[in-house]
């Protein structure tokens, strides 16, 4: 059995969708004959917010945990300056120290090895001191990531691999002041790497314009242990329940969203309905248009903090449609889990005016000629799984049709077919692949 050092930043407990990928393949690779080495940073979720991404970890020790499935070694982690005037003191004090500090740490940690994340470099420097393997994998981002897996290739002579979730330097705004130092690093960095693996062939073609490697595509997906557990949870009916999940971005309709809901909530009907935020970056935002614009929705919108993803199926499993912001040329991530779950999507929007104008604005890619633009509503049309909602009209009129079914039936049909193909475990089938034939 081959021996597989993975580099993850982002890993359980911490809850991230980011740590999802790398915990699939901790989990499955070994039935398909590799062993999995994950070195990641101690994680503690103290405060259920982005605080827990700088807190300190539990103990000054690497702890190592060994299990059937693989070895997890947990590195100690010390927040820098920055992050423990954010934790003493919030997000509204010392700011131009904060920012000083972080735009250091995030220029010196690609020429030495400082900063946050290098108790992950090494961690995995101090296992390779007594133990082989036969491979490496990074996963950014953290991109510097990157930067340790090669020069711990070159220093053991191993083969290493470089899995992007998401573009480095074809993100515009990631890259707004580093971006040729970082297409230089990428360069850099990726010159031994063996091969990438990323998620889909968008993300492809924009590595491709500076990385020249072989390519392999592994998509997101679900973890089909968490889905198994709540399959026999059937959706709630005491009232129409919608969850969102994850992330909410700059180009996303939020606003015309909730102004749909809030003329729903208004309508002759009155009808009893919930709009739960999971885990979403901008509670505050999201607070402030409700007391601001839509106070008949104080009451009926709720935000849950963040849960391990476990806990999250369980709870949208009792919901009964899964709402969805448009990504346009990538799919995401949370699609996966609504598919999994089969509760209807509802896609917003595929053809809005307003929300074309957010995309111009804070959309961070270009489009890529001759791949979709819409591509996570070709994954819905293939599998049947929800509705495509045109623009802020069509959506008040499918909420209304939503309502009258729940009324009669007490529950949302769903008719998703094919969805067991999107398993993360598949993913880890592909990549053990991958490494064996190194």
């Amino acid at each position: 059995m081959k021996h597989l050092l993975i580099l993850a930043y982002d890993f359980p407990p911490y809850v991230s969708v980011g740590g999802l990928r790398p915990y699939a393949w901790y989990k499955y690779l070994k039935e398909f004959g590799v062993e999995p080495v994950v070195v990641t940073r101690q994680w503690g979720n103290v405060y259920g917010n982005e605080l827990d991404y700088i807190a300190p970890g539990s103990s000054r020790e690497t702890l190592v945990e060994e299990t059937e499935c693989g070895t997890i070694i947990r590195t100690p982690y010390k927040p820098n300056l920055a992050n423990r005037l954010m934790l003493k003191y919030g997000k509204n004090r010392f700011a131009l120290v904060r920012k000083a500090v972080t735009a250091f740490y995030e220029f010196a940690q690609y020429l030495f090895f400082v900063g946050p994340k290098s108790c992950v470099y090494r961690g995995a420097k101090n296992y390779l001191k007594n133990n082989k393997v036969d491979a490496i994998i990074a996963t950014g981002e953290p991109f510097v990531l990157f930067k340790y897996a090669s020069a711990l290739s070159r220093k053991h002579n191993i083969p290493w691999i470089a899995d992007y979730r998401d573009p480095w330097t074809e993100n515009r705004n990631r890259n707004k002041w580093f971006g040729k130092l970082n297409k230089y690093y990428e360069r850099l960095f990726t010159a031994n790497a063996e091969c990438v693996i990323t998620v889909d062939d968008f993300f492809r073609k924009q590595i491709g314009t500076n990385v020249h490697k072989p390519f392999h595509i592994i998509p997101n997906g679900y973890n089909p242990d968490a889905i198994n557990a709540v399959s026999g949870i059937s959706q709630k009916n005491d009232c129409l329940r919608f969850a969102f999940v994850g992330t909410i971005y700059k180009w996303h309709p939020l606003e015309s969203a909730l102004h749909c809901f809030s003329l729903f909530a208004d309508s002759a009907t009155k009808p009893k309905f919930e709009l739960n935020f999971f885990g979403i970056n901008n509670a505050d935002e999201l607070n402030s248009l409700l007391t601001g614009k839509f106070q008949n929705l104080i009451g009926k919108v709720h935000v849950i903090p963040r849960m391990n993803n476990s806990l999250l199926m369980q709870q949208l499993a009792k919901h009964n449609v899964m709402l969805l912001f448009n990504y346009y040329s990538f799919t995401g991530t949370k699609i996966y889990d609504y598919l999994g779950l089969k509760r209807k999507i509802l896609l917003c929007y595929s053809d809005d005016s307003e929300a074309r104008q957010l995309k111009e604005m804070y959309y961070p890619t270009e489009e890529i000629a001759g791949l979709s633009t819409h591509l996570q509503e070709d994954l819905i049309n293939a599998t049947h799984s929800g509705v495509i909602v045109k623009d802020k009209n069509h959506l008040l009129s499918v909420l209304a049709d939503l309502y009258d079914e729940f009324q009669k039936t007490g529950n949302i049909a769903c008719n998703t077919v094919g969805e067991e193909k999107f398993s993360r475990r598949g993913g880890a089938e592909i990549l053990a692949d991958v490494v064996l034939n190194l």
